[in-house]
């Protein structure tokens, strides 16, 4: 009989419900979280650079310019990167969906549309796999925050700024962003940032919005859910390259006339852009599971119909998938290892073909357990 003694790390008389959320905490951390961020606007707006300095790695090493006999018809792509970012023992699958030729081409009607189908496709197959056989392990490729990138030199909105927010505030969670701050001044982006808001109030646009505050919550952080709120939309410089400023290494633009650093919040927004994500990631997630995508579910359930992955196929669009591990732990001084490619293939192919073999795949596992229903009666009737 063993000896040992058991110690019960609750205090005598509790039953030990407060260990709860240390238990939802510990399967949390061992199973891992998703997220999925879009980035969209113009090209030469910095959204490659924003990224590359958002979490530290070259995600697009081989961006190649397009000429500007290629941009009168050229159509909207979506490439897709995954990075699996890891911090104090807290691993993040880390999805960025860019759209590198949107708002490029003489005419952009209608550009947005592979964006929306590409959003609709990850709600399809996330119900699909939620209502299919096997439902333990998931993917979550929805699209959680979309950043969209505004043109600092358009004094405001452009027709497509709007027409595309207006088409998307309801399937996504938009965070405006105005890019390259650094080519205005503090008086210029103040003014920028009240036009911008009043345009979007005006046109009916409904952006991400940061929740309140409880009353218990503690003070520092109430002040910067406060400041971040102002902060919207955020103006951010971009930068990977690490300069000598007074002995200290900043990461920034060198200029003429001084040095941007990139995480002065003094100088620009981006420490406050990276924040929102840091902080206000789970809500994001939530937002999507309980409003966008139970819209969707709601819409497509009650249609009844055809699923929109058959005619997203004929969508002139082309989806790269590439794949990067990041370790962001302390020791690394917060710079990260050198990125490290696991994979890099193209997704293109027919959809009806995927769909077929899905479907072949799904009508297997029925015949399967049907299969194992008749061994069972069988043995039930042999019983008898």
């Amino acid at each position: 009989m063993s000896t040992d003694t058991f110690s019960n790390p609750d205090m005598p008389g509790y039953v030990g419900f407060a260990n709860l959320p240390n238990q939802i905490h510990r399967k949390s951390v061992k199973r891992g979280f998703e997220f999925t961020l879009m980035v969209v606007g113009e090209s030469g707006l910095g959204k490659s650079t924003l990224i590359n300095t958002l979490f530290l790695t070259d995600l697009y090493p081989d961006r190649v310019v397009t000429s500007a006999q290629e941009n009168i018809e050229k159509t909207v792509k979506i490439d897709v990167s995954t990075v699996e970012i890891e911090e104090r023992g807290v691993k993040v699958r880390l999805t960025v969906v860019d759209t590198p030729g949107y708002g490029d081409a003489i005419d952009n009607t209608d550009c947005f549309q592979s964006i929306i189908h590409y959003i609709n496709d990850q709600f399809e197959r996330y119900l699909q796999d939620e209502s299919g056989l096997n439902r333990r392990h998931i993917v979550d490729n929805r699209v959680h925050c979309c950043f969209y990138f505004i043109n600092p030199a358009g004094h405001g909105l452009k027709p497509l700024d709007i027409q595309f927010m207006k088409q998307l505030h309801n399937k996504v969670n938009i965070v405006p962003v105005l890019a390259k701050a650094d080519t205005l001044t503090k008086q210029e982006v103040a003014k920028l940032k009240r036009k911008v808001l009043d345009e979007i109030e005006e046109n009916g646009i409904h952006i991400y919005p940061l929740p309140d505050c409880d009353t218990d919550e503690e003070e520092d952080y109430k002040e910067q859910v406060r400041q971040l709120k102002e902060a919207v939309p955020f103006a951010v410089v971009g930068s990977t390259t690490v300069l000598d400023v007074g002995g200290k290494k900043v990461r920034g633009r060198q200029y003429p006339w001084g040095v941007i650093e990139v995480e002065n919040p003094s100088h620009c927004d981006f420490i406050k852009l990276r924040c929102l994500l840091g902080t206000h990631m789970q809500d994001l997630t939530e937002v999507t599971q309980d409003v966008h995508y139970e819209n969707y579910r709601s819409e497509r359930l009650a249609k009844g119909g055809g699923s929109p992955l058959a005619s997203a196929s004929t969508l002139p669009t082309a989806t790269n998938t590439s794949t990067t591990t990041i370790n962001n732990n302390p020791q690394t001084n917060g710079n990260g290892v050198p990125p490290k490619r696991l994979s890099n293939s193209s997704a293109g192919g027919p959809e009806k073909d995927r769909m077929a073999i899905e479907l072949e795949e799904k009508e297997a596992q029925i015949r399967k357990m049907q299969e194992m229903m008749a061994r069972m009666q069988a043995q039930l009737q042999d019983k008898k």
